[in-house]
């Protein structure tokens, strides 16, 4: 990254990281996309910026009027107070001595245009948009001829100018030839859901940038960018120590050799109703309890259903979510991007302190964005990332079906340090559940099955295990004593 070049931001911080900084002064950047795309709120986002830096900032009207976009800041709840606004009839909010160089040949529109920047002297530009050049200027000689004399004037000038358009759908590189740089807004309408926005830099001349798509949302703020998770840029130069996090319960650490380790990933597997959210919640019981905080993100069910289960097995979730030791937050499956949960997840641990992510579950993920094609390469940026930065990250899976040969909707054993194995079994007639670890990436573990059992006094694992049949099968029945069990024959089990 050249981090000698001047820059100007662009008053969106997502879309600044992606730009390494912002964009490079005194150049002419095309902003492209279909109406509706953001392409006028980024502009005055860019503008405003501007202002609030001590920077003179003109916005050239092509298409619309100065009404309408007053209306479109208006909407937004920003002040466009120190935006000079014009407009290619001539018309502007101020009265200013008119200059035009004698060299550039333009239009009428452009010298409109031009005539009214000229005595400005601004720093930075806006002009949407270039559509209506085009439809002027009819030929396409007379069209580029018209664009390069904007950009030679720009160029003079020293200012940092955005040129808006719409996507013709025809082939026309003339304005993409003549840029500084090219920023694409895209729209993607899924069968289900809402809108899916997202933005890609095709080209950026002597800088470097965060390539690929990124998404972004338009909110009462404006555009708000979610750069594309990149793991690698977020590299822990430090020397790593390992540590070993309790669940709190010493049976469960027995049993995955000590506990979770820090920078790891663990997902918890099993059917529907197996214990895997409260064994999560274990966990993030245990971080807060010395001094932590933890975060889940539920895509599956409301929060007050885990703030009751919690509150059942005297957890005292309730409490800990007052204080500000837990944050909750709810996904809508349907208007999720995986760059907003990815971005959603990064700020919970570098802006709110996490250091435990539970992500409940991935199967609502996976729902969530079931035309996205690299989810699995999503989530393993977004893993790679929570590894570096020290967090245990939670997975919770639910697996196709109760009983026997299950299947799992995705297959993420491969990206999981940690793998926790929860089932239901059989025993003297009773149905009852069991857990094992079936993988430890950062060391040994147990390799027994223990009995899961949850009451109003919390969770609680059992001595292990070891007269089963049907393990391989899926089909698990016990046909050891019942005295080896941590409810006997004829004792209620307890939830």
């Amino acid at each position: 990254m050249d981090t000698h070049t001047e820059r100007a931001a662009t008053g969106i911080a997502g879309l600044d990281e992606v730009l390494g900084g912002g964009f490079p002064v005194g150049k002419v950047y095309l902003i492209e996309g279909d109406p509706g795309a953001g392409k006028s709120t980024l502009g005055l986002q860019f503008l405003r910026d501007g202002v609030a830096r001590g920077e003179r900032c003109v916005y050239a009207v092509l298409a619309e009027s100065i009404k309408e976009l007053r209306g479109l800041a208006r909407s937004h709840g920003w002040s466009i107070d120190g935006i000079d606004l014009i407009e290619s009839s001539g018309q502007s909010d101020s009265d200013y001595t008119l200059y035009h160089p004698s060299e550039v040949e333009l239009s009428e529109t452009s010298k409109s245009i031009l005539n009214q920047i000229g005595d400005r002297k601004p720093q930075r530009v806006v002009i949407d948009s270039l559509s209506e050049v085009r439809l002027l200027a009819q030929d396409p000689l007379r069209y580029r001829r018209q664009i390069l004399a904007l950009k030679r004037y720009f160029d003079e000038q020293g200012a940092t100018v955005l040129l808006l358009d719409f996507l013709t759908g025809t082939d026309d590189r003339q304005l993409e030839s003549l840029c500084h740089g090219i920023i694409h807004l895209g729209q993607l309408t899924p069968e289900y859901g809402g809108q899916r926005r997202r933005l890609r830099i095709k080209k950026m001349r002597e800088s470097d940038f965060r390539d690929g798509y990124h998404d972004f949302v338009i909110t009462q703020d404006g555009l708000d960018v979610f750069p594309r998770m990149v793991a690698a840029a977020h590299h822990r130069r430090d020397t790593y120590t390992p540590e070993t996090c309790s669940s709190g319960l010493p049976e469960l650490d027995s049993l995955l050799g000590g506990g979770l380790d820090r920078g790891t990933s663990t997902l918890l597997l099993g059917p529907a109703g197996s214990g895997k959210s409260t064994i999560a919640a274990q966990y993030a019981k245990a971080a807060v309890e010395r001094g932590e905080k933890a975060a889940f993100f539920i895509f599956d069910e409301v929060p007050a259903t885990l703030i009751v289960r919690g509150e059942g097995l005297g957890m005292g979730i309730r409490e800990h979510i007052a204080k500000g030791r837990i944050v909750l937050r709810q996904v809508d499956p349907a208007q999720l991007s995986p760059g907003e949960f990815a971005q959603a997840v990064r700020r919970a641990v570098e802006v709110d302190g996490c250091t435990v992510i539970v992500i409940d579950s991935v199967n609502g993920y996976t729902s969530a964005m079931p035309e996205e094609h690299f989810l699995s390469a999503h989530l393993h940026e977004l893993l790679a990332f929570l590894n570096q930065k020290s967090v245990v990250t939670i997975m919770v899976m639910t697996q196709q079906g109760l009983i026997g040969n299950m299947q799992q909707p995705i297959d993420l054993s491969y990206l999981a340090d940690t793998i926790i194995l929860l089932r239901y079994f059989e025993a003297r007639s009773q149905i009852r559940q069991a857990i094992s670890v079936v993988k430890r990436r950062t060391g040994r573990h147990e390799r027994t099955i223990r009995e899961l059992t949850m009451d109003g006094d919390g969770v609680h694992i059992g001595d292990p295990l070891n007269e089963f049949q049907g393990v391989i099968s899926g089909n698990l029945i016990f046909v050891g004593a019942s005295s080896a069990l941590r409810i006997s024959d004829g004792d209620p089990a307890q939830e």
